[in-house]
């Protein structure tokens, strides 16, 4: 059989424009986003954005994929037990092949936030730690208070999907969620609505970089 051929830099450019607009489009084309975390939401996140023609995507995580992460991450089966950097750059590289990856196998703090969202221009916080999500919120609002933040609080449970919104925190701090739910609880989580929460937060991003009011 055949091999399919993968359509050009400039098919899927036009293919994107017919889709989303022409503004969308060439503005999703100059961004680069960073997305710090890349589990539940951070995967999802990914896979919105790069469908969507974002430039480049600065991917953040020093987890490895387990077999747990299968139920609701953007991994495959025979990923498990590879760094989830990697193995999502391989994902993306099959979904969206010109969009530029640099996958970053490491943990987040304070000292070296800098080389990951200094050159972004929109941070996503996709953490499941609280600490973790505390830490890159304040140290992104402290260092860089004039770079967009989507963040995310509340996405477990069996809760109705239509409780989870977008919410302006201030002039470049977004939250996506319920606000109440917390995975730490014990709550369900379900791939669902946990996909919902990384959707309003990829849609976010979006808005954000096309200069749409959100």
């Amino acid at each position: 059989m055949a091999c399919c051929k993968i359509p050009s830099p400039e098919e899927i450019r036009r293919a994107l424009v017919q889709k989303q607009g022409e503004l969308i489009t060439e503005k999703l084309s100059q961004a680069t986003v960073a997305i710090c975390g890349l589990g539940g939401l951070g995967s999802n996140i990914a896979i919105c954005l790069a469908r969507a023609g974002v430039k480049k995507l600065i991917l953040v995580d020093f987890d490895n994929v387990d077999v747990t992460n299968l139920q609701r991450q953007q991994y495959k089966a025979f990923q498990v037990g590879m760094p989830k950097a990697n193995a999502l750059v391989e994902n993306l590289k099959e979904i969206a092949p010109y969009v530029e990856l640099d996958a970053c196998n490491e943990k987040v703090t304070e000292e070296n936030i800098d080389k990951f969202v200094q050159n972004a221009d929109v941070v996503c916080e996709a953490f499941d730690n609280p600490e973790a999500k505390s830490m890159l919120v304040n140290a992104v609002l402290e260092k860089y208070p004039q770079k967009n933040l989507v963040a995310a609080s509340g996405m477990a449970g069996t809760d109705n999907a239509n409780s989870i919104a977008t919410r302006k925190i201030s002039k470049h701090f977004y939250l996506c969620g319920d606000g109440k739910s917390d995975v730490n609880e014990g709550l369900e989580l379900l791939a669902p609505r946990v996909m919902v929460c990384a959707a309003h937060q990829a849609l976010t991003v979006i808005r954000i970089i096309s200069g749409l009011e959100v």
